[in-house]
C-alpha cells in the first residue's frame, strides 16, 4: 500500500521532479540513497524492508523537489555592497528581456516577521500579487524586494503607540541606508524609468515606507503605505507624493491612529492622499490592500 501510494504521489508531481532534477544528486546524498543502494545490494534484508526503505527514500526526494518548486525563480537572488563593505541582499524582478523599454521601479518593504538572511523569505506576503502574470502584462514594472537583517529595522526611533507618531530620526538605519542607495544606483544606471519610482511596504515595511519618502521626497513617484505610521511634522514635505494609505480598522498591533494622523497632517498640508479602513481587519490588510485592482491601476498611473 505504501509504495502505491508513493507512485501516485510520484505521478502527480512528474512536473516538480522535472524542475528540480539538477537538485536531484544533493537530495540523494541527504537522504541516503546511494547508501540504501549499496547496503540493500550486499544485504539478506527482507525485500519488504527494502522496498519500504527506497519507499521513503522517494518521499524526501518529493518533498525537496517540492519545496525547491515553490522558489519563485522569477526573483533572482541580488546583494548591494556600499563602500563601506556594509550589505543588503534583495530579491528583483525583471518584467521582459526588451532593451528598448524602460519599465518603472516598486519597491517593496516587508514586516517584521521577514527579516534575516535567506534572501526569500521577504517574499512570503504582498510582493507576489505584483509578480503575478496577469498583473505583470499589465503593468511590467522592475520589482525589488530587500531583505532587512535580524534585529533590525527600516526606521530609527521606536515608533510612540500613545500617541500614534514615529518621529524622524536624524539619521537612517543602515538598512534604510543601503536602500536608498541602492535606488538611487539603478536610477543612475538607465534602465528604468526614472519618473516612475513607486515603493509600498507592510506594517515594518508601512513604517518604513513613510519613513522613505521623508527622507527623500524628491525620488518618489507614489507611496502606498500599509498598516504603518509616520512622523506628522514632516507631512509637509512629502504633500506632493501621491499616497494611498490603507489600514485595518481593528489592528492590534500597528492602531489605525498611526494611518489617521498621517493622512490629518497630510490633508491640512494640502494633500489629498488616498485613504482605505478596511473594516473587521485587524493587522494583515495587506491582504486587502494588494489584491486592490483600483489600487495597482492608480499606483502604475503616477508619474512625477
Amino acid at each position: 500500500m505504501l509504495l502505491l501510494n508513493i507512485s501516485q504521489l510520484s505521478a502527480q508531481n512528474n512536473a516538480k521532479i522535472r524542475k528540480a532534477r539538477h537538485v536531484t544528486a544533493s537530495c540523494e546524498e541527504i537522504a541516503g540513497l546511494p547508501y540504501f543502494r549499496e547496503a540493500i545490494k550486499n544485504s539478506d534484508m527482507p525485500a519488504r524492508i527494502s522496498s519500504l526503505r527506497i519507499a521513503l527514500v522517494i518521499a524526501m526526494l518529493l518533498f525537496f523537489a517540492g519545496a525547491y518548486a515553490q522558489v519563485p525563480v522569477n526573483f533572482s537572488a541580488e546583494s548591494y555592497t556600499n563602500g563601506k563593505g556594509d550589505t543588503l541582499y534583495y530579491r528583483q524582478l525583471i518584467p521582459d528581456a526588451n532593451p528598448k523599454r524602460r519599465y518603472p521601479l516598486l519597491v517593496f518593504l516587508h514586516g517584521s516577521g521577514e527579516r534575516g538572511s535567506d534572501n526569500i523569505s521577504q517574499l512570503k506576503w504582498g510582493v507576489m500579487n505584483f509578480a503575478a502574470e496577469q498583473n505583470l502584462l499589465k503593468y511590467p514594472a522592475v520589482i525589488i524586494a530587500p531583505q532587512c537583517p535580524a534585529n533590525a529595522s527600516w526606521t530609527g526611533i521606536a515608533r510612540d503607540r500613545s500617541a500614534g507618531i514615529v518621529p524622524l530620526a536624524p539619521a537612517p538605519t543602515k538598512p534604510m541606508e543601503l536602500l536608498l542607495a541602492l535606488i538611487k544606483k539603478i536610477k543612475a544606471e538607465g534602465q528604468i524609468d526614472t519618473s516612475r519610482i513607486y515603493i509600498t511596504g507592510l506594517s515594518m515595511g508601512g513604517f518604513g515606507t513613510f519613513d522613505a519618502i521623508e527622507r527623500e521626497p524628491g525620488l518618489f513617484a507614489a507611496a502606498v503605505p500599509v498598516c504603518g505610521g509616520g512622523d506628522p511634522a514632516r507631512a509637509p514635505a512629502i504633500a506632493k507624493i501621491p499616497l494611498w494609505i490603507f489600514t485595518g480598522s481593528e489592528d492590534p498591533g500597528v492602531i489605525p491612529e498611526f494611518s489617521l494622523n498621517m493622512l490629518t497632517a497630510l490633508w491640512k498640508a494640502g494633500a489629498r492622499p488616498g485613504f482605505t479602513m478596511l473594516p473587521e481587519v485587524g493587522h494583515f490588510s495587506w491582504l486587502g490592500a494588494y489584491t486592490d485592482p483600483l489600487m495597482i491601476e492608480w499606483l502604475f498611473r503616477q508619474r512625477k
